[in-house]
């Protein structure tokens, strides 16, 4: 006949210890989940601090600053950054590459932190040849890279570099040309990634982003995807567009997947307006928080 009191003990054993096991397994992915939470009232303190600096104009004390504090930023997390510098028209063009390890890239993010020189598309005449603020223009997508830094987990296992680009914004100006630093960037780059993704003025209060006509198709529709899992598709819209000259350009014409993430419906750009109150955290949260899912599955 079987000892029912032993039997009973054993259970209670044995329910108990997986007990156990949930507790430290809820601890362990709440652990996770804080650990990769995207702050997008962080991110936005980075769009204020840029802005705070002054228009990041190349050759600017505003733009040396800022340089030293995307540097200082991405060290402070235990990646390295390279300064890569080229010149045109006798300005420096300086490209910082931010890695989580040696070798070569699978992934690249990037995003420009220099700001236009003038607002010439200012709705007051008077104020055309004022430079433009660039915090949705610059800004934004600087602070949602400088927050993914912060929040990737440490043994993120692919090679990635995220690459804050100079020079993109300056074009149609008189010895000025767009995207320079992405330019310089992919002429001396060795390895192709698997995967490029460019993010600007993502931090529009009323974000829309649609399809880039000149984005690579398979990248597009992935990161979509990864969107609408996460309930975001009324912001990342699954409809073309716009056809943007930005920083993913190069990438194209060299045949790597490279995608454009944009939202072009903003009433700011390249103007005087363009200033950190008309940034949302709630938008930088959003586009923060699609591109760590989608790194994370990747």
């Amino acid at each position: 006949m079987p000892n029912l009191t032993h039997n009973k003990q054993t259970k209670l054993i044995r329910n108990f210890l997986v007990l156990v096991a949930i507790l430290i397994l809820s601890v362990l992915i709440f652990k996770r989940e804080v650990k990769l939470h995207f702050d997008g009232s962080r991110s936005l303190q980075d769009v204020y601090y840029q802005t705070s600096l002054g228009p990041r104009i190349p050759g600017s004390e505003a733009h040396k600053k800022v340089i030293e504090w995307i540097v200082d930023t991405v060290e402070d997390q235990g990646w390295s950054a390279d300064i890569q510098e080229t010149s045109y028209n006798d300005v420096r063009v300086q490209n910082i590459v931010a890695k989580n390890r040696p070798g070569t890239p699978h992934i690249i993010l990037g995003a420009h932190y220099d700001s236009r020189m003038y607002a010439d598309r200012d709705p007051d005449p008077s104020k055309r040849r004022n430079p433009v603020p660039g915090a949705n223009d610059g800004a934004s997508g600087v602070a949602v890279l400088t927050e993914i830094i912060r929040v990737l987990p440490k043994n993120f296992e692919k090679n990635l570099w995220l690459v804050f680009f100079d020079a993109e914004d300056n074009g149609n100006i008189p010895g000025w040309d767009w995207i320079l630093g992405s330019q310089a960037f992919v002429r001396d780059l060795s390895a192709k990634p698997n995967s490029v993704v460019i993010i600007d003025m993502i931090g529009d209060k009323d974000l829309n982003i649609h399809y880039e006509k000149n984005s690579d198709v398979e990248l597009t529709l992935e990161i979509w995807e990864v969107a609408r899992t996460l309930g975001y598709a009324e912001y990342f819209i699954s409809s073309p567009k716009y056809s943007i000259l930005d920083d993913h350009i190069p990438f194209v014409q060299s045949d790597i997947p490279a995608i454009d993430i944009i939202d072009f419906d903003y009433a700011y750009h390249h103007t005087t307006h363009d200033t950190a109150d008309k940034v949302s955290a709630q938008s930088l949260q959003i586009v923060g928080e699609v591109l760590l899912a989608w790194l994370l599955q990747n």
